[in-house]
């Protein structure tokens, strides 16, 4: 080979060196969530973990937000949005697909968790320990729960008889069938369709925590807000933050441990933190406003309480004929909730 002939064969060599090392500088992740950018998740917890995915990975992987389902579809559809590859990334409420993810939706029963850092930890653990074939789909960044569950709703619901046959917004099955044991009339819908409902009065109030009214507009568009005595809110919603699988294999060993070191119990525990200083702003507006906040005392607290146990009943009944044994992962939930509280 002539010298020139070498020359040109080094250069095309590092060009094509060059080449790869742009492409391996231009991972973009695209990720898809159902919530106004404003919103307490993507502002607080979304756009962070992609800039500091961006940041650890030295600018080689970019994350694309894409709000309020900007890339077509439903809310419901978001899980298999990432496990199908239609985009990276997706956050989501697992409650929005029933009957999918059984054993996660113990952490839903009434009066099951409170403080969302805490309760985002020990679901996080226990999904790891017991539920993660109902992830295997997916490369599972993180699950999580939000804070204290209330009512929110236009006329006051000061016991349990002021909250009969009220159309109240249910985000789950398990959700809606306790609002029916409760004596309410479940109206199933993702969260962003609660805005309109509320002001078509197609319901007479939702089920949300504090951290989402403000995006959503609750606080203006009802005056009552419900909170229960204890630690443990009425109920809970869980979410999974998840990444297509095929997204992450492709991607060279540097990267994946810049994915690996942005997800887990620590990821979970940050959204979790995000939804309890949100359900803080959420509740300062509707004070602010001059809203009714009504505090249900211990004794109407365990009224509720009592009404509500039949949903956990009905729950491990089901699950024992999918061959599930209900009554044990409740209370292995329970003991890790316990041991996220110390």
């Amino acid at each position: 080979m002539t010298k020139r002939a070498l020359i040109k064969t080094a250069l095309a060599v590092a060009a094509l060196c060059a080449a790869g090392t742009g492409f391996a500088q231009q991972v973009t992740l695209r990720l898809h969530q159902m919530l106004p950018q404003q919103a307490t998740i993507p502002a607080k917890a979304l756009i962070p973990w992609a800039q500091k995915v961006e940041k650890d990975s030295g600018g080689k992987i970019k994350v694309q937000l894409f709000h309020a389902m900007q890339l077509g579809g439903t809310p419901p559809q978001l899980f298999d949005q990432a496990r199908d590859g239609v985009v990276d990334l997706t956050w989501t409420v697992l409650g929005y697909t029933p009957g999918r993810f059984n054993k996660s939706e113990v952490f839903e029963l009434p009066f099951m968790s409170g403080n969302a850092e805490q309760s985002s930890r020990a679901f996080h653990e226990y999904v790891e320990k017991f539920a993660a074939d109902e992830f295997k789909e997916v490369k599972l960044i993180a699950v999580h729960t939000h804070g204290p569950g209330l009512f929110h709703t236009k006329t006051p619901v000061t016991g349990l008889e002021s909250l009969r046959g009220m159309k109240i917004r249910g985000g789950s099955r398990v959700i809606s069938n306790m609002l029916t044991k409760l004596g309410a009339t479940p109206v199933g819908m993702p969260v962003p369709a609660v805005t309109d409902a509320l002001s078509k009065g197609v319901i007479d109030g939702t089920t949300i925590p504090w951290e989402v009214t403000p995006a959503l507009k609750v606080s203006e568009l009802v005056k009552n807000h419900t909170t229960f005595a204890g630690k443990e809110g009425l109920y809970t919603q869980t979410f999974a933050f998840s990444m297509n699988k095929a997204a992450y294999e492709k991607l060279p060993a540097d990267l994946k441990k810049v994915i690996d070191d942005n997800s887990g119990i620590e990821t979970a525990a940050m959204f979790g933190r995000a939804m309890d200083e949100g359900d803080k702003v959420g509740r300062a507006i509707a004070e602010k406003a001059g809203n009714n906040i009504v505090a249900l005392d211990i004794a109407e607290t365990q009224r509720w309480r009592r009404t509500a146990s039949t949903v956990e009943t009905d729950w491990v009944a089901e699950m024992k004929g999918k061959n599930i044994d209900g009554a044990k992962l409740a209370a292995e939930a329970r003991a890790l909730i316990a041991k996220h509280q110390r």
